[in-house]
């Protein structure tokens, strides 16, 4: 019971990340501080690599999609991952459904995360860039600040990744 509703979980997020156009931050071209980060051409028709679910205080819906690069590094187990991974998380704010009151549904958009693999442009942040935008504009550069060093604290020996490839 439990992995099927982890995976209808899975596919109302994967479904609302492809579909939800009250949602939808659009390709701005807005540029991250510090990083230089970019919101990817394209990246809302990506493959799901994983949902989440973020707990209080944000109480989030979150789902991780990859470029091809990064699809293909999950299901080859690539550690590290290779220049050219770029993954990008959407998150909603956490929703009970009105139609069926055990689900969880996506509500307003709250952000647009971004990291980008290049262990050349990146090296001082473990070959990674971040990006973090809110209604398609980047977040402020104390917000930027904040990236690497909880990636660094928590997943270090994960090639600074948290999220795991959902089978």
């Amino acid at each position: 019971m439990k992995l099927t509703s982890l995976a209808v979980f899975g596919t109302a997020i994967a479904v609302a990340a492809l579909t939800a156009g009250s949602v939808v931050l659009a390709d701005s071209g807005a540029v991250s501080p510090i990083y230089g980060v970019r919101l990817p051409e394209g990246y809302r028709t990506w493959q799901l690599i994983a949902p989440a679910q973020e707990a209080a205080p944000l109480d989030e819906l979150r789902a991780v999609l990859g470029n091809d690069r990064a699809i293909k590094a999950y299901q080859a187990s690539t550690l590290p991952f290779p220049d050219g991974t770029v993954l990008v998380k959407l998150a909603w704010k956490h929703v009970q459904s009105p139609e069926f009151e055990p689900a969880s549904i996506p509500g307003a958009a709250t952000t647009v995360q971004v990291m980008v693999k290049d262990s050349k442009k990146y090296a001082s942040t473990g070959g990674w860039g971040f990006g973090r935008f809110i209604n398609g504009k980047p977040a402020d550069e104390a917000q930027h600040q904040t990236c690497f060093a909880c990636h660094q604290a928590r997943v270090q020996n994960h090639d600074f990744v948290f999220t795991r490839f959902a089978p």
